[in-house]
């Protein structure tokens, strides 16, 4: 996602994520108060049902962490409580405390997604390396490695460190956010 430099009105200078519709001499406001406009930061319990936000903290006051990444937004689903109901770009439906501090609107650069880089060098000059298959390695570099020609067989796939590739679910079940999660995400 791309940035917004800001100057405070004491002559500071802050950077903030760029939310779509931002333009040179708008001013953005932060904080319990703040009218609902495109950048302005403000408690989810101030904010109208049905809203897009991005940017969102997961705990009070530790900084905004959901929904960040260009196009990326979250939209305001319920109120109860204590929580908010946040409907994350995955469809997982998630409780977040009220007093968690969002900003209004969308992450801009929503066409981030659509550009090709045409040619693994473009790939290696924002620092990703080739990606060499396990099967095409030596026994002794990866699990899936050796063996005569194309061989099959040989257990199920596996990570270069021997943990299941395909199908293990990652997440730890006792995980203590999960008391959190209304509904979960869809494959």
């Amino acid at each position: 996602s791309r940035i917004a430099l800001l100057h405070y009105a004491d002559g500071e200078k802050r950077y903030i994520i760029a939310p779509d519709g931002l333009k040179v001499g708008d001013s953005v406001t932060s904080g319990a108060g703040s009218e609902i406009s495109i950048g302005n930061a403000l408690p989810l319990s101030e904010i109208p049902m049905g809203s897009f936000v991005h940017n969102v903290e997961i705990k009070p006051g530790k900084g905004g962490q959901l929904a960040r990444s260009a196009g990326a937004s979250l939209q305001l689903m319920a109120k109860e409580g204590n929580y908010a109901q946040l409907k994350m770009p995955s469809g997982e439906v998630r409780m977040i405390r009220l007093e968690c501090i969002a900003t209004y609107g969308v992450v801009g650069n929503a066409e981030q997604e659509n550009i090709s880089l045409g040619k693994a060098g473009r790939t290696r000059w924002l620092g990703k390396r080739p990606h060499v298959r396990g099967v095409a390695m030596n026994p002794v570099d990866h699990p899936m490695g050796g063996g005569e020609g194309k061989t099959s067989g040989g257990g199920h796939p596996v990570s270069p460190w021997g943990q299941k590739a395909k199908g293990l679910k990652t997440r730890k079940h006792k995980k203590n956010s999960n008391k959190y999660i209304i509904k979960r995400r869809k494959k």
